[in-house]
């Protein structure tokens, strides 16, 4: 627990003190709330003739979600290449020898890190919820959607940084994946055969947790999209170990 305890702090110091890393949980909320504010402030239906506007209003749910966009490319992208940039690092600059001669061990170290993301993930999860709109129950679902696929990305991203002990390794193996687990769900809210290929995918849950709490309803449940992600995480979980006995002890 003491090794827990020591890893968290120093890596809550590293994140602060790491602009490349921190920025990644503050700038995808604030390119939400910039760009929300645009359409809120700009769309004004003055002088739009009934035909074309109810013609507007009919398809304004359809309409892409800019907060859904945002935090799935947050969760699937900045968060993965954030941790396992961080993981590589250090395993790259030696910091884990001096970890262990200390008497910390590699499964505490990574508890410490995941958990130093896991909280910081927690503050831009409820930003994009408050931007979102949500309140009260609905923000709470949304909020722990969000934070279930944050646990999917922090382990995928764990995986990464063991796996190739390297930073620009990691970087350069993680990003095809990035790009698919952050834009796609994007990409789905464009084009249903996209949301089709993606409908087992952990990142895509987040547009149908939103769709069905602003909608009032949807044609996936809430429990089902919640399996999606835990399946998700569950699987990434039995490879995050695999990758762990491999790779870890040689470190």
């Amino acid at each position: 627990m003491k090794g827990i305890k020591a890893v968290f702090k120093k890596q809550l110091k590293d994140i602060m003190k790491n602009p490349a890393v921190l920025i990644q949980f503050i700038i995808y909320p604030f390119i939400t709330f910039a760009m929300d504010s645009i359409i809120t402030t700009d769309f004004n239906f003055e002088g739009v003739p009934e035909d074309i506007l109810e013609i507007i209003l009919d398809n304004m749910p359809n309409m892409p979600n800019m907060v859904t966009m945002q935090a799935a490319i947050f969760a699937g992208m900045g968060l993965m290449t954030a941790i396992s940039g961080i993981i590589s690092e250090d395993i790259e600059k030696k910091s884990l020898r001096f970890l262990a001669k200390a008497g910390v061990k590699p499964m505490s170290y990574l508890i410490g890190v995941s958990g130093v993301i896991f909280i910081v993930s927690f503050f831009t999860s409820s930003a994009f919820g408050l931007i979102g709109g949500f309140s009260g129950v609905d923000f709470w679902i949304f909020t722990a959607a969000m934070m279930s696929v944050v646990a999917g990305s922090t382990v995928l991203g764990a995986t990464f940084g063991i796996l190739m002990g390297n930073q620009q390794a990691a970087s350069a193996l993680i990003f095809p994946i990035a790009i698919f687990l952050g834009f796609g769900p994007m990409m789905a809210q464009f084009n249903e055969n996209i949301a089709g290929v993606l409908a087992f995918i952990y990142t895509q849950q987040i547009n149908t947790v939103a769709d069905y709490l602003t909608l009032g309803s949807g044609e996936v449940p809430l429990w089902h999209a919640f399996g999606i992600i835990w399946a998700n995480v569950f699987v990434l979980g039995l490879i995050f170990i695999l990758v762990f006995r491999l790779k870890w002890t040689n470190k």
